[in-house]
């Protein structure tokens, strides 16, 4: 039996991350078992960070059970693939966060996914995907530690605010390659470019669905519940101002990009009549010979025309000076 523990214990910690006790702002560095890193924390009143990188449901249950994390929220930690929310759990709650990088080679928007467990004397963050966002804060945090003087919450507001300030980053990136698709269809060379303006918008929607539902939480957070700490509310406002911000102008550039499809198919019919003008225009030059030839064509005994000495060159300058005068007509008119 007690192998079998062992092994077990082998097997959940493999998807730790991080794991660190702070206490008045600081971590100690003492290396420390979970399991009495959290005993330690509470009896010194400080708390446990734990990070986890994508568990499975063995993996889990042994951390679900330690902190007594809600069994539907462990099971949104597992399966990922959520959307930006809050839910609460008597004194714990359960946010879900999405960081977001721009692929600009690929004009991507590559989006992770991070969750965040916390309690009075816990967080357990838990991350799908590639992402940095949270090697990044806890590097801030631990060179940082007034920023720690909230507990849990400052580890919460702190995740938040890195994830949305990354947005910042990925607007610059969208903007930009939005700005080029404007002018390429406006200015640039005559081509299609729906393909890629379908691409965009389709990162567009996929990045505002990351953003958009983050906000409510956001309010929610900043309206004080537990185990929030009600000092935060000032700065939970503050973030979720940058997120109706992203969002607005996400919107702009939805808009911007469905004006440049438009003007872009217009574009393209235009081009389609321009190139039917010419086809007709040159059917019309080529009908007029054919015609005249045609009828000269039939061998009729009685034609006069036939047994004329001149009747074949006159024939031929008739249908030259016919196929000049429609093509000077068609020419003027802007069909050729």
């Amino acid at each position: 039996m007690a192998h079998a523990g062992a092994t077990e214990r082998a097997d959940w910690r493999t998807m730790i991350v991080d794991c660190g006790m702070y206490v008045d702002g600081c971590r100690d560095q003492h290396v420390l078992d979970l399991d009495d890193a959290l005993v330690e924390a509470r009896r010194r009143g400080g708390f446990v960070w734990l990070g986890l990188h994508e568990p499975n449901a063995v993996e889990f249950d042994s951390v679900a059970r330690m902190f007594d994390l809600h069994p539907l929220a462990v099971e949104d930690a597992i399966h990922a693939h959520q959307r930006p929310k809050l839910e609460r759990y008597g004194d714990s709650a359960f946010v879900v966060l999405k960081p977001a990088r721009y692929v600009d080679a690929q004009e991507v928007v590559d989006v992770s996914q991070v969750m965040v467990f916390i309690g009075d004397d816990f967080v357990v963050t838990v991350r799908h995907g590639r992402t940095d966002a949270l090697a990044d804060v806890r590097g801030l945090l631990d060179r940082d530690p007034e920023k720690l003087t909230w507990g849990p919450t400052s580890v919460l507001y702190a995740i938040a605010d890195h994830v949305v300030d990354d947005y910042a980053l990925v607007m610059r990136g969208l903007d930009v390659d939005i700005d080029q698709i404007e002018q390429q269809v406006f200015s640039g060379p005559k081509a299609a470019h729906a393909e890629r303006i379908f691409k965009l918008k389709r990162e567009v929607l996929d990045f505002r669905r990351a953003v958009e539902p983050l906000e409510p939480a956001l309010a929610e957070l900043a309206g004080g519940m537990r185990p929030i700490d009600r000092r935060s509310a000032a700065y939970f406002r503050d973030v979720q101002d940058h997120v109706l911000r992203v969002v607005d102008r996400l919107s702009a550039l939805d808009a911007l990009l469905d004006s440049a499809l438009n003007a872009n198919v217009a574009q393209v019919a235009m081009r389609q009549n321009e190139d039917m003008r010419k086809i007709s225009a040159w059917v019309a030059i080529i009908a007029l010979p054919t015609l005249i030839a045609g009828v000269y064509g039939m061998n009729f005994e009685h034609m006069p025309e036939l047994r004329w000495r001149f009747g074949y060159p006159l024939a031929l300058l008739f249908m030259a000076s016919c196929c000049a005068a429609l093509y000077r007509n068609f020419r003027r008119r802007g069909w050729l």
